[in-house]
């Protein structure tokens, strides 16, 4: 269960105090949990993330709009999609480290639901739905403009890397490869790291919870310019 110091200090992360403190409380609350309380059940995020889910969508299709009048429909959905996507507001959910709140059974627990990106992006919608019913539309904006949509330019680069990377390859007549370095911890969390090889000379090295996003760090990596030596942040 929650002590008030920490309902206190996940409020200061996310910029935004509730007058309705069980609101928060629930939008953290896995159904793992509610279900194992034999008294005094608590209700779990899964209400608030449907509402989160809808704000979200309306608040970001304004925020598209709004920023970019010459883009077209077609354009706008596509990079709606890819910037609140779940593996994308997993990212935003990691840089709050919103998983450290999570209450979670103790079977979730042990296998590793507190770093599942399909919990940790449904918690990320249920605060913004829990913000929404506490504080209203405009609060729920503030939110969404300083935790998700902001530095779209580098996070479209991330979700874009292996594409970018493959035409800059193209362009100059070389050849693009992945080669699996090394697989390891338990099957419900697997680590894999991969490198980036251009003309049989490694470029990159990434690493995540599958050889996908293992690859798109990679080709991030090579983006920026960081040498493979460099590359030790975990992926997402």
């Amino acid at each position: 269960m929650f002590k008030q110091e920490e309902l206190k200090e996940l409020e200061k992360k996310i910029g935004y105090e509730f007058s309705e403190k069980r609101l928060l409380g629930q939008a953290v609350t896995h159904s793992s949990f509610s279900n194992e309380q034999k008294i005094n059940k608590y209700k779990n995020y899964e209400r608030l993330e449907f509402l989160g889910d809808a704000v979200l969508e309306l608040l970001s299709s304004q925020f598209f709009f709004e920023t970019y009048p010459d883009m077209s429909e077609g354009e706008m959905t596509r990079l709606r999609s890819s910037m609140v996507c779940e593996p994308a507001l997993a990212f935003c959910a990691r840089d709050l480290d919103l998983g450290k709140y999570i209450l979670l059974g103790k079977g979730e627990e042990a296998t590793g639901g507190r770093k599942r990106d399909s919990i940790i992006s449904d918690v990320m919608e249920a605060v913004i739905g829990a913000i929404y019913l506490d504080g209203g539309l405009l609060e729920a904006d503030k939110f969404v403009r300083k935790f998700i949509l902001s530095d779209l330019e580098n996070k479209q680069l991330f979700y874009d890397s292996k594409t970018l990377l493959q035409e800059q390859v193209q362009k100059e007549g070389k050849t693009l490869t992945y080669e699996l370095v090394s697989e390891s911890g338990p099957d419900h969390e697997k680590v894999f790291v991969v490198e980036a090889i251009i003309d049989g000379k490694t470029v990159g090295r990434g690493q995540g919870r599958n050889k996908k996003t293992a690859q798109q760090q990679a080709a991030y990596q090579v983006l920026i310019g960081k040498a493979p030596k460099e590359q030790e942040s975990k992926c997402i």
